[in-house]
């Protein structure tokens, strides 16, 4: 079986639709026949309980994973979509920040852990936490892509600029070679003048790929966590869930066009 694609969905900013993005994107690739795994490595646990589990319920999070406390098996919950499983996160996750930073080859702790078991899925999504930090960077440097959500907003090109610094860091100082899979709107409204102005700036000025599926402001996309269940359970019909398909589909339909060209190599 080929090996799993580890994409991570980081902006060191929040509310741009990060946490949504990582729920929604992974249950569609799920419901279109791929087995996929969602790691929360947001100590907010926000796709956690996103997801109908209650992050006060978790006892073991991915650090006690990553630090061979805790089995693999044990930590991997099944979710309510078939071939879409999640490794939660609760509050705890903060204080591995401190832990981390005593810990040989710090970097690279989520990334061998994710190596144990990316031959059982096609996709593994890390949703990371708003912040730069070590855990945001164990997540980047965990990842073969980063798909980076920037919302139609004034000052959603803030920042950007500091991750893209980031992620070539990285690949020149940890020998990874970390893609960009590419920025995706959200938040659009086509109605608003400052929502497609931004959306021109971005597709303009944007030096990687910009995903052509743009994710609109939607009521559904918003409450559907309330009721602990991804969009495409919460109200299929909605603008927000056709959108979340047409991406998975968008992301489904690159990994066909790059496969001829694919010479990955796993450590």
């Amino acid at each position: 079986m080929d090996m799993a694609k580890v994409i991570s969905i980081c902006n060191s900013k929040g509310g741009v639709g990060k946490t949504t993005t990582s729920v929604n994107l992974s249950s569609y690739l799920a419901a279109l026949g791929k087995r996929v795994l969602l790691i929360d490595f947001d100590p907010q646990a926000n796709a956690t309980s996103g997801l109908g589990i209650d992050p006060k319920s978790v006892t073991d999070n991915i650090y006690h994973g990553m630090i061979g406390y805790a089995d693999i098996d044990k930590l991997i919950r099944n979710t309510v979509i078939y071939n879409h499983h999640l490794i939660p996160a609760n509050q705890n996750l903060s204080g591995a920040l401190i832990e981390l930073v005593g810990l040989e080859e710090r970097e690279f702790l989520l990334r061998k852990f994710i190596n144990r078991l990316r031959h059982q899925y096609d996709y593994i999504f890390i949703d990371l936490p708003p912040s730069l930090n070590l855990l945001t960077l164990n997540g980047l440097v965990a990842s073969d892509e980063v798909l980076i959500p920037i919302q139609c907003e004034y000052y959603s090109l803030e920042g950007l600029g500091q991750i893209l610094e980031i992620i070539d860091l990285i690949n020149n100082n940890l020998g990874r070679q970390i893609k960009v899979a590419g920025g995706l709107l959200t938040m659009y409204d086509k109605r608003e003048k400052l929502s497609r102005e931004v959306a021109r700036e971005v597709r303009t000025h944007f030096p990687h790929k910009v995903f052509d599926t743009e994710i609109p402001r939607s009521v559904s996309l918003a409450e559907a966590p309330s009721f602990g269940k991804p969009i495409i359970l919460h109200d299929p019909n909605s603008q927000g869930a056709k959108a979340y398909e047409r991406l998975a589909k968008e992301i489904m339909q690159s990994e066909n066009t790059n496969s001829s060209e694919s010479t990955n190599k796993y450590e």
